[in-house]
């Protein structure tokens, strides 16, 4: 079985990790694609109703923000795999490293400082709810939590006394309440009374076991996590493996094409190294990105030059040499006669006519 540093070498490894890498990207760009008309669209629909006044906490911006990065990103690293551009590879290989670790460092210090990381996401909550009649996308996924995890408000049911329809100095038929979503359901798909949860803010916990949820959703999705420890590693792996394995093919990548441009193994690399132009190439199977490596290389091989004769050698010389005058010539005649060279020449010419 060949070693791995001999598999490395070969054209179908180089295609192998170069296609693979370009529709990992090509995959990511069109999820991040997608993922940005999402957010613009709910972003459109958000602004026509003029609804929270902290953009960044609504989900519109939030998936614009995740769309733009995933489709800027993704786009990078296929160019940079399509053209075998380093420069564009290593930008992708330092982002998708920068991003995982600002994840990893962000979940270690959620979970070393637990409390602030709480009193965080119940202020957030409170703000929304605040709001929760102005931002539909946020009443529909506080509308979701509430009843897929039982539970009212971020820390405790009595969040929603911030909220101007809820508070108990008003004087409207939701005044002192809670929505209906924080209503108890006794039986599966029971048509619920929307004002179930009327004038319950008053009341003391105990007595609103059998009516309401008391228990915040901070705390229930907390305890869900712990729950279903197992769901929640899932979940972290599917968002931090696709990452890791991109990281992986374009470092890989990367160092390919390093040991490619040292080596002048491909066509780009090979001219800059070269005076050759495309021009005097034959480009066959170097793909129309004009980067496909070739065993043997696409330079053509000068053809070795054929032995000449010194009397040769000498003549090609001497047509190089400035035209003489006759005086000039006639004193060579005279030097080369006192020489004896004539002779020698007319010996040679003799024994190369026979």
């Amino acid at each position: 079985m060949p070693s791995y540093s001999e598999v490395r070498k070969s054209n179908h490894f180089y295609y192998f990790i170069k296609f693979t890498l370009n529709v990992y990207s090509m995959l990511f760009s069109l999820m991040g694609l997608c993922v940005l008309c999402v957010g613009v669209y709910a972003e459109v629909e958000r602004q026509k109703n003029r609804t929270l006044e902290g953009l960044f906490l609504a989900p519109a911006v939030v998936l614009i923000l995740l769309g733009l990065v995933m489709f800027t990103v993704s786009v990078v690293g296929m160019v940079g795999s399509l053209r075998d551009n380093k420069t564009l590879l290593h930008m992708f290989l330092c982002v998708l490293c920068v991003l995982l670790l600002l994840q990893a460092i962000t979940l270690a210090m959620a979970l070393i400082f637990e409390k602030k990381t709480v009193a965080l996401f119940q202020s957030t909550i409170r703000e929304g709810i605040k709001h929760y009649y102005d931002d539909l996308d946020f009443k529909n996924i506080l509308d979701y939590v509430q009843q897929k995890f039982s539970c009212c408000g971020g820390d405790e049911y009595k969040d929603w006394g911030v909220n101007q329809y809820h508070f108990c100095n008003g004087t409207g038929p939701l005044a002192c309440g809670v929505p209906y979503t924080c209503c108890v359901r006794r039986k599966l798909g029971e048509v619920i009374n929307t004002l179930c949860g009327y004038n319950t803010l008053n009341e003391q916990r105990e007595t609103l076991q059998e009516v309401i949820h008391v228990r915040g959703c901070i705390h229930a999705v907390n305890l869900w996590m712990s729950d279903n420890i197992g769901i929640t590693i899932a979940l972290c792996c599917a968002i931090g493996l696709p990452q890791l394995l991109g990281i992986i093919l374009s470092c890989v990548f990367w160092n390919l094409l390093v040991d490619m441009s040292e080596s002048a193994d491909m066509v780009d690399f090979k001219l800059k190294k070269s005076e050759f132009e495309y021009s005097e190439l034959d480009l066959a199977g170097a793909g129309w990105c004009l980067c496909l490596p070739r065993d043997g290389g696409y330079l053509p091989v000068p053809a070795s030059e054929p032995e000449l004769d010194p009397i040769d050698i000498h003549l090609e010389k001497l047509k190089k040499q400035p035209p003489r005058t006759h005086a000039q010539l006639r004193e060579l005649q005279q030097s080369r006669s006192a020489s004896g060279l004539d002779k020698v020449d007319v010996g040679r010419r003799q024994k190369r006519d026979h």
